[in-house]
């Protein structure tokens, strides 16, 4: 009776423990389901806040960057060369110098090191207020145009310079000043006058150069202009006014079009520009015309009625422009480069504030064949304001 007894002992433990072992087993299986459907949770709100968001005419918008890409750098120009790298200047906070640096992929550009290539003057001209330097490779040379201040002694003085490099990589090479942009001698307006955000492009075997210059005209208004080249630092014929600022808009603060950047897609020649005083009020435009239309002719120039990019406080994103354009390494999409604080309210001038930081973020195309830049996307990591510079 009693070996009977430890029989049925054992087999009440043995069976105990079989089910111990089931219940760890389904509290294991639980919790598996449990931590795999709370990390697909996670994951897709992860996925919704960084990855899709909305934009104009409800447009997804695909953010593949992780703004902003480089701090306190304004005015930025991204540039993809022949050998693959992203070529990389902007202004920096104190106005001094030119720096360029480069990259295999644009979100290496914020690690990638810099390299100071010139620097400003100790005095008089191009010694103050270093501007809005872009680079561009014309028939096998470097040329970086860029606004320089101190013309004539005056810190406002500001007029449009070139800089050109003949070696292969710009990073290492010897860069040289060619001065002030030329003009023919018939050209009695352009660079007479408060001028920058200088830029140029190819179309149809002809080069152009378009800035914007200030006229004493009501307002002071700046206005930007367009006119062929001779050479990359030299500009033929009579410039064309092709956008002053006409909408409300365009007048906050102060009467503005400036920094324009050129796309040419879907038969049109597209030129971004930038509206207003450089706080939460600046914003982009749209000027567009035909490839098949004389691009000299003031008439062949439409202009947007309402801003194609503004700041979007939900976002935090204020001040949203001067821009560029670019690829994305496999040259399938497009990409845009702007500048823009994450907070509203500026102390003292905008203008030396220096938290415009560069972003990036791709675009989509409308079914008419216009740019959908939809809205600036929300910053991906936390930048707090800096100041001491």
């Amino acid at each position: 009776m009693q070996n009977s007894g430890n029989k049925k002992k054992r087999r009440y433990f043995i069976l105990g423990s079989f089910g111990k072992v089931k219940l760890f087993i389904w509290l294991g299986i639980l919790i598996i389901v449990f931590v795999t459907t709370l990390g697909i949770f996670v994951c897709c709100a992860q996925t919704n806040n960084s990855l899709d968001q909305k934009g104009k005419n409800g447009i997804m918008k695909q953010q593949d960057f992780n703004n902003p890409i480089i701090e306190q750098r304004a005015d930025p120009w991204i540039y993809k060369h022949t050998d693959g790298y992203y070529y990389f200047t902007a202004s920096v906070p104190e106005y001094d110098r030119i720096e360029l640096r480069r990259a295999a992929k644009i979100q290496e550009l914020g690690m990638a090191q810099e390299k100071i290539i010139w620097e400003k003057h100790d005095s008089g001209e191009m010694s103050v207020h270093i501007w809005a330097p872009e680079i561009h490779y014309i028939e096998g040379k470097w040329y970086i145009y860029f606004a320089a201040g101190g013309l004539g002694g005056d810190i406002w003085g500001i007029r449009p310079y070139v800089l050109e490099c003949i070696n292969e990589n710009p990073m290492t090479g010897t860069w040289i000043e060619r001065g002030i942009m030329q003009k023919s001698p018939e050209d009695k307006f352009s660079f007479t006058s408060f001028s920058l955000d200088a830029t140029t492009f190819e179309y149809n075997g002809a080069r152009y150069f378009v800035w914007a210059q200030k006229t004493r005209e009501f307002n002071n208004p700046s206005n930007l202009y367009i006119a062929e080249m001779e050479n990359p630092w030299t500009i033929k014929g009579e410039p064309v006014m092709i956008a002053t600022p006409e909408y409300s808009w365009e007048k906050i603060g102060f009467y503005v079009n400036e920094g324009a950047a050129v796309i040419k897609r879907n038969n049109r020649i597209f030129i971004s520009y930038s509206a207003s005083a450089t706080d939460s009020n600046y914003c982009m435009g749209l000027l567009t015309a035909s490839d098949t239309a004389d691009l000299l002719d003031p008439n062949s120039w439409s202009k947007s009625s309402e801003p194609v990019f503004k700041t979007n406080e939900e976002n935090s994103q204020y001040g949203p422009g001067h821009n560029s354009f670019t690829v994305s390494e496999d040259g399938t999409k497009d990409i845009l480069v702007y500048h823009a604080r994450n907070y509203k309210d500026i102390v003292g001038d905008p203008l030396y504030d220096p938290n415009r930081h560069t972003r990036a973020q791709i675009f989509n195309w409308n079914e008419n064949g216009i740019p959908n830049f939809g809205i600036p996307v929300a910053d991906m990591r936390d930048v707090l304001p800096k100041f001491n510079y």
